[in-house]
């Protein structure tokens, strides 16, 4: 009996490609396996892939909870090294969120938004009118505006595809720049520190390190220079350290950004991106308290642990920081400055109660705040048993 050696080739490489589209269908469920368990740890509800080859949009937006209405945090534009880098700060950002707005005493939830690209170089009208599309198809799950590698005249253009965008320009019927409140309520957050501290929330002869002086490191370090505090300032543009030291003379010195930690210091402030407290940093500071405006300031929770344990005071960031997500809900809200205002300085009195409960209960100021944070979560979600006499209660209503 012949046999058709031409037709068994054939019949072999199909094989291998079957076995091949296989193996790449297993990796791909293992990836997705992978995803779903980066959710399960963080405990968030949707996260969503945003792809535009047309105009280079890759992103990705992380639902964590809406437990207190729809999810609302900042849209991070920056050249993250992979995906999977970019997945992992859009659920801990979005975490954030959502322990951010619960403090502050907003109606929304928590959420993040990332972009992979160079905010130098990626950055064209059309890119923001198609996030402006993906964001509009989540209709009011979760609304976005300026984080850290984009600024509210981006947001101009996303606006003109959907009305899930807030901080934009006053021109353009926005509340403006949220750099103003997020340093005046860690203004808030340093006077609580000194006071449970020192007894007195006057921050006159303190010294202050700041590690990034941008858009809020920059007013902050002007409240505190007001205050009569010594700032020691650091950033990666050392032309902008020069510029503020001429500006305020011998109240102002100069340190290495990757070192500014190391300062004795009586507060360090990390202005910058998260991640400065490590294993490698949390031996070396030499302060007496943190207080600063970045988010996930801790790498990992045991370090907040880890700072209680040598006596170092931590202010939880997601607190301090809120005074620029206060603005914007109160824009989503019906805007009006006296509440907002009243809501930032209200993060001096919640500090003080979260720095009296750690203290009380012998744990990490994180802990305590992160307790408080869940306790007020579950409080909101049980009042959704309680059935409201509107439309959408009608029986065979779908």
């Amino acid at each position: 009996m012949s046999v058709n050696t031409e037709k068994v080739e054939m019949i072999w490489m199909g094989s291998m490609k079957i076995d091949q589209m296989r193996r790449s269908d297993d990796q791909k469920e293992v990836h997705m396996r992978d995803v779903f368990e980066m959710m399960d740890q963080y405990g968030h509800e949707q996260v969503i892939f945003c792809r535009n080859p047309q105009t280079g949009l890759k992103a990705i937006v992380a639902i964590h909870d809406t437990t207190m209405g729809p999810a609302l945090g900042g849209c991070r534009m920056l050249p993250y090294s992979s995906t999977d880098e970019a997945l992992e700060d859009a659920l801990r950002l979005s975490r954030g969120m959502t322990y951010k707005n619960t403090l502050a005493d907003t109606d929304f939830g928590g959420g993040k938004m990332v972009v992979i690209g160079d905010p130098q170089k990626d950055k064209s009208p059309e890119l923001f009118r198609a996030i402006g599309r993906f964001v509009g198809g989540l209709n009011g799950r979760f609304y976005t505006g300026t984080d850290m590698g984009t600024q509210p005249e981006d947001f101009i253009h996303a606006a003109r595809e959907s009305d899930s965008f807030v901080g934009l320009p006053k021109s353009h019927g926005g509340t403006g720049d949220t750099s103003i409140p997020t340093a005046f309520g860690l203004l808030q957050g340093m006077r609580a520190t000194a006071r449970f501290l020192w007894d007195t929330d006057q921050l006159a002869g303190r010294t202050v390190a700041i590690q990034g002086i941008g858009k809020v490191g920059e007013r902050l370090l002007g409240l505190l220079i007001k205050e009569g505090a010594f700032c020691i300032i650091a950033d990666l543009d050392s032309e902008r350290c020069r510029k503020f030291r001429m500006k305020y003379g011998d109240q102002v010195q100069i340190a290495d950004v990757g070192s500014i930690h190391k300062e004795d210091c009586d507060i360090f402030s990390p202005c910058a991106r998260g991640g400065v407290i490590n294993d490698e940093t949390v031996d070396e500071l030499k302060c007496l308290a943190i207080a600063g405006s970045a988010n996930n300031q801790l790498a990992d929770d045991r370090h907040g642990d880890l700072l209680h344990e040598r006596g170092i005071l931590y202010a939880p960031d997601y607190l301090v920081n809120a005074g620029g997500v206060i603005q914007v809900a109160g824009e989503l809200e019906g805007y009006h400055e006296e509440r907002v205002l009243a809501k930032t300085r209200a993060i001096y009195e919640m500090l003080l109660a979260i720095y009296r409960r750690a203290k009380s209960e012998n744990i990490s100021t994180c802990r305590a705040a992160d307790r408080l944070v869940i306790e007020r979560l579950d409080k909101v979600a049980g009042l959704r048993c309680i059935l409201l006499g509107d439309d959408h209660n009608r029986p065979g209503r779908r």
